[in-house]
C-alpha cells in the first residue's frame, strides 16, 4: 500500500504548464483549508495576467518573478480577498508595474464574534471588475463571472479562448467550499452554482486542487451534496427537537478531521440561515435551532 498522501510533499515554486495559455505556480502554504496550497495562475504568452497571486511570502514572490521571466504583466487578478489569495497582489504590482484588478475590497461590519480573520484587510484594487467585464492581452481574454456565496465579492474568470474557467474557491478540486456567515451566503452560493451549471465551460482551474474536466458533472454533484446536507439538518431537528450547531456537526461530520469542525459549523449555520429564510427552521435563544 502506498504511503498516505501528504500535500506538503508537492513541489512549490515551479512553473507548470497546463495548456497553451495557462501555467501555474503552487504557493508553499498547504493546510487543512488550502489542501496542497494556493495555485497562482499565469495566463498568456508574450504578455501575461496573474490570477490569485497568493500569500505575501518571499519564496512565492520570488517564484512568481521567475515564472514571469521579464514578460509584461497586463493585470494581477484576484478572485476574492481571503489571505491565501490576494496579499501578494500589491508587492507583485510594485515589482511588475501591473495594476491590481478583480474583486471588490471587502470590509465586514459584524457586531458578533469576529468572522473576518481570514480576510485581507489591506487589499486595495486599482480597478474593480463587474460581472461581464473583460481584461485582454495578446491572444487571450479574461471575463469576470460574479459568483457570490463563498464570499460576497467572489469572482470567477473565464478564459474565452480555451472555454476554461478559473474558479478560485467557488469550485475547488478537492473539497466543497466553506460558506461562513455573515459574509458567506448559502442562498447566493447555490444561485452561483446554478449559474455555472448553465454555462458551457469545458474545464475548471480551481485555486486548490487539480484541473476539473467535465465540470458540469462536478457542479451537479456539489449541489446535490448541499441538498443532502440540508436534508440531514432537517432530519436531525425532526429527531432531536431544538438543537445546537455543535451537536449537528458531531452527528453529520463523523470521520472528518476534527480541525475542520469549526468550518463545518459555519457551513451548517449557512444552511440554517438559508432554511430560515425559506420558513423551514427558526433560531432559538442561545444559538439553538428548531423546526418551524
Amino acid at each position: 500500500m502506498p504511503p498516505p498522501f501528504d500535500p506538503a510533499d508537492l513541489p512549490t515554486g515551479l512553473l507548470m504548464p497546463l495548456s497553451p495559455l495557462v501555467a501555474r505556480v503552487l504557493a508553499p502554504n498547504p493546510s487543512p483549508f488550502t489542501y496542497t496550497g494556493t495555485q497562482t495562475y499565469v495566463v498568456g504568452g508574450d504578455a501575461v495576467a496573474i490570477i490569485d497571486p497568493g500569500p505575501n511570502e518571499t519564496a512565492h514572490l520570488t517564484a512568481l518573478a521567475a515564472a514571469i521571466a521579464g514578460r509584461p504583466v497586463v493585470a494581477i487578478l484576484c478572485t476574492h480577498t481571503h489571505r491565501d489569495h490576494s496579499p501578494a497582489a500589491r508587492p507583485l504590482s510594485i515589482l511588475t508595474g501591473a495594476p491590481v484588478i478583480g474583486c471588490a475590497p471587502l470590509t465586514l461590519d459584524d457586531d458578533g464574534p469576529r468572522a473576518d480573520a481570514a480576510f485581507d484587510a489591506d487589499y486595495r484594487p486599482d480597478r474593480v471588475l463587474g460581472d461581464g467585464d473583460q481584461v485582454t492581452g495578446p491572444g487571450w481574454t479574461l471575463e469576470a463571472v460574479a459568483t457570490p456565496g463563498h464570499t460576497s465579492n467572489h469572482l470567477c474568470f473565464a478564459l474565452l479562448e480555451e472555454k476554461a474557467l478559473f474558479t478560485g474557491d467557488h469550485v475547488m478540486g478537492w473539497s466543497t467550499s466553506v460558506i461562513s456567515p455573515p459574509d458567506g451566503d448559502m442562498t447566493a452560493y447555490m444561485g452561483s452554482m446554478q449559474r455555472l451549471l448553465e454555462r458551457d465551460d469545458a474545464l475548471y482551474y480551481p485555486a486548490h486542487g487539480e484541473p476539473i474536466e467535465n465540470p458540469q458533472r462536478l457542479v451537479r454533484g456539489m449541489m446535490g451534496h448541499r441538498k443532502q446536507r440540508e436534508g440531514q439538518i432537517l432530519r436531525f431537528l425532526e429527531r432531536n427537537g431544538e438543537s445546537a450547531i455543535p451537536d449537528m456537526v458531531a452527528d453529520m461530520y463523523r470521520g472528518v478531521d476534527p480541525r475542520l469542525y469549526s468550518a463545518a459549523g459555519r457551513s451548517v449555520l449557512a444552511h440554517l440561515i438559508d432554511l430560515d429564510g425559506r420558513g423551514l427552521v427558526a433560531p432559538v435563544g442561545d444559538e439553538r435551532w428548531r423546526m418551524c
